[in-house]
């Protein structure tokens, strides 16, 4: 099931999928060149917006939950990544043990983890979960939808290691994103691997760090195929240290605003765009959509502000950390309903994916929100290889794979982020 472009079959979307399929071997050395010199992160996944004019990525999540969402039949791709991965951080690895989100009460992350421990297991580990929150003190077992079960078990810390009773992993794999901060139970271990590094959750990460980084990698990946860096990168501006309760902050975030919608007006008219600009606000240190805010106009921003600020629970309040990030529209459609894809990657390969629906959303909208829902697609099949030779926008597996590489970007980029804010890198002048 594929979903279908509401733009016409001609156009800057097309011209660029044109040249990503005719840079193909150029573009597969570049990111072969580039993987010699710098660490993949161990897994990610990207969220993708395709306009019709340009395709960028919006978010970058290094903790990805949602394996449970692609195909069956991407499993062993996801099993040879998972092997890739594991050779290269431990090869004499038998032990993983994966340590969850606190909140365990959704069923549809307890399927992520059900198949996150099937494509480990399959690639040769034993795995166990582990649970770093206080509040779990004894082996717990989860009922699943299929009827299977899982057994969630207290971390222990024994002699700088951690693990779970009678399981000394190798390798600790989190999949949750320590928003709350790091607990001193993961700090400091002894001969142990942490994936991701502690320095990757957003307790210390930034948006605002990872596009700086996205917009290095655009310019240069630009350059090879000799493309317009916009056509695959949203412009950005940071907000820091402002109050949205204060008219000081309202007025720094507005004149922020004003700014950066200038300058996505100013790329609209140089290439004939009709759709009206809008600027999306985030918190800079925080993941998901909690809060977002569009802006279509610097006039609507104390009211959206305020709105926000005032919400319950709202990231908005006190001091914050804020981006303004170019609003990438979204054209694709599936059954009536936007669509977005969302490519998922581990190591260095591209290892499938699926759309992003949501019925009750626009094409300015986040489509990550309640209400939205989740289809599979193969992103890399032996059967759906990149077509040469064919019309663009006719072919379902070339879309594909400009998805793939706007992913294997951010992810790029991720690993240059990764690297420059490292704590224990050697830093020099």
């Amino acid at each position: 099931m594929v979903p279908h472009l509401v733009t016409a079959l001609t156009g800057p979307i097309n011209e660029l999928e044109q040249r990503v399929l005719d840079s193909m071997p150029a573009i597969e050395r570049w990111f072969r060149l580039e993987w010699m010199e710098h660490t993949p992160p161990f897994y990610c996944s990207v969220d993708v917006r395709n306009a019709g004019f340009k395709l960028a990525p919006v978010d970058t999540d290094l903790y990805p939950r949602g394996w449970n969402n692609l195909t069956p039949a991407m499993l062993p791709l996801a099993v040879q990544a998972a092997m890739a991965a594991i050779e290269k951080i431990c090869p004499e690895a038998r032990n993983l043990l994966i340590i969850p989100e606190n909140d365990l009460g959704n069923t549809f992350y307890l399927a992520n983890l059900q198949q996150m421990a099937r494509i480990f297991h399959m690639a040769g580990l034993n795995v166990r979960f582990g649970s770093i929150s206080p509040e779990v003190k004894k082996s717990t077992t989860f009922k699943l939808p299929d009827g299977d079960t899982l057994v969630l078990e207290p971390v222990i810390r024994t002699r700088g290691r951690v693990g779970v009773k009678d399981f000394d992993p190798c390798t600790i794999l989190l999949n949750n994103d320590l928003v709350a901060g790091v607990p001193g139970i993961l700090e400091d271990l002894s001969e142990q691997y942490l994936l991701p590094p502690l320095h990757a959750s957003w307790s210390t990460r930034r948006r605002s760090t990872h596009f700086k980084t996205y917009e290095e990698v655009a310019k240069r990946f630009g350059k090879l195929i000799g493309v317009d860096p916009w056509l695959i990168n949203p412009m950005f501006d940071r907000c820091g240290g402002v109050d949205l309760g204060t008219d000081e902050g309202l007025e720094a975030l507005t004149a922020r605003v004003e700014t950066l919608l200038a300058k996505v007006k100013k790329k609209y008219k140089e290439y004939g765009i009709k759709e009206r600009a809008f600027v999306v606000v985030k918190a800079d240190n925080l993941g998901g959509s909690a809060g977002l805010m569009s802006v279509r106009d610097a006039k609507d921003v104390n009211a959206l502000a305020k709105k926000a600020h005032g919400a319950a629970g709202s990231p908005f309040q006190g001091v914050q950390e804020l981006i303004l990030q170019e609003g990438v529209l979204t054209l694709e459609r599936m059954n009536a309903a936007v669509a977005e894809p969302v490519v998922y990657m581990m190591d260095r390969y591209v290892v499938g994916g699926f759309y992003r629906i949501h019925a009750e959303r626009g094409i300015d909208e986040d489509l990550n929100a309640p209400g939205s829902a989740y289809v599979p697609l193969a992103f890399d099949q032996s059967t759906h290889l990149p077509q040469l030779g064919v019309r663009p926008g006719a072919s379902a597996p070339n879309r594909f794979y400009m998805y793939g590489v706007i992913g294997r970007l951010a992810m790029l980029a991720a690993s240059y982020e990764l690297e420059a804010t490292d704590p224990q890198a050697e830093k020099y002048d």
